[in-house]
């Protein structure tokens, strides 16, 4: 069975505000949880508009908060913005008021420009180049095996599941070496997909956290009654990418009839790159989709996301896809 799960950014639309899309995020939750579901993740990214995460731990307790039973994590923290030892006080925290539900996805880039970048470090002294190393630190705060002579109060002995994110082989190589799950951001830079996947189960080494490979991708999803109706509402998504491959991101905006048609070849080309890793349309047509997707990579998960401008219509394209994924699992 291939698992599947939701990463929510958290969108902010146009006409809406950061505590409406917090209480979507949690209304969302608790929806995925009783739709069965593996984990909620959020993601950590600064100074946009569109996007109410950027405090990613404190949105992680509230939807934890809201849901009973579903893994709630990060998808993922960008760790060269903050300092190990505040990571393992952050998600030792939060294990203490949800024991046993939290995940924690590392990844080594900014989540922001490097004007923000600079603010939320005071120095860039510290960069990707140094993620390794502080992965490393960070599961010795959890282990609390001595090797910091630092204890992370709350921290140590944490029961967080830690997982490597990553869009190149960079990512793929260190999760292998460290025996962790790897989660790879096909959902928007499906480039490397196929090459990090076959480097990851190759160089795997088991480890006290995970016996054998544990793999992860991202895909997009907006499905509807019909094709029509999904690629209407798939077109929220669509203007947000143009614009951020454009310099010009903001909120998420409404629907438009036609949008792909009339954003000329340049936008096109951009869509037709950063969404290859989707399945628009109705339930059959995505459960084709994912059904392709699956098949040709072999994932464990699938790490569904889905940009939706109603609220009420992306809980309804959640439904499909999990019926969509029951569907399959008893066809298989």
């Amino acid at each position: 069975m291939t698992a599947y799960s939701l990463l929510d950014l958290v969108p902010v639309t146009e006409g809406g505000s950061v505590s409406r899309s917090l209480a979507n995020a949690a209304d969302l939750a608790r929806h995925v949880e009783s739709l069965g579901f593996s984990r909620y993740w959020v993601a950590e990214h600064h100074g946009m508009t569109g996007i109410a995460s950027a405090a990613t731990a404190v949105v992680i307790a509230h939807v934890a908060a809201a849901t009973d039973s579903i893994r709630v994590g990060a998808g993922g923290i960008m760790l060269p913005n903050h300092a190990p030892l505040v990571i393992a006080e952050q998600f030792g925290t939060l294990d203490a008021l949800f024991p046993g539900r939290i995940d924690l996805g590392l990844g080594r880039a900014p989540g922001s420009d490097q004007i923000v970048a600079r603010a939320l470090r005071r120095t860039l002294e510290s960069d990707a180049n140094a993620f390794p190393r502080d992965v490393v630190e960070l599961q010795s705060y959890f282990a609390d095996d001595g090797q910091t002579g630092i204890r992370a109060t709350p921290g140590a002995g944490a029961d967080v599941k830690l997982w490597i994110l990553g869009s190149s082989t960079f990512g793929a190589q260190l999760a292998a070496m460290l025996g962790l799950p790897y989660a790879f951001a096909s959902h928007f830079a499906p480039d490397a997909l196929d090459q990090a996947i076959a480097i990851y189960r190759r160089d795997f080494r088991p480890s006290a956290a995970l016996a054998r490979p544990h793999l992860m991708a991202g895909f997009n999803v907006f499905a509807a009654d019909t094709d029509a109706e999904a690629e209407l509402l798939a077109s929220s998504q669509q203007q947000a990418f143009v614009a951020l491959r454009t310099g010009n991101p903001g909120k998420l905006r409404p629907p438009v009839p036609g949008y792909r048609d009339s954003i000329g070849p340049q936008g096109a080309r951009i869509l037709d790159h950063v969404l290859q890793c989707s399945a628009v349309g109705s339930p059959a047509t995505v459960a084709r989709g994912i059904a392709a997707f699956v098949e040709r990579t072999g994932v464990d998960e699938l790490m569904i996301a889905s940009s939706i401008y109603d609220h009420a219509a992306r809980k309804r394209s959640l439904t499909i896809t999990a019926e969509v994924m029951r569907e399959l699992t008893v066809a298989a």
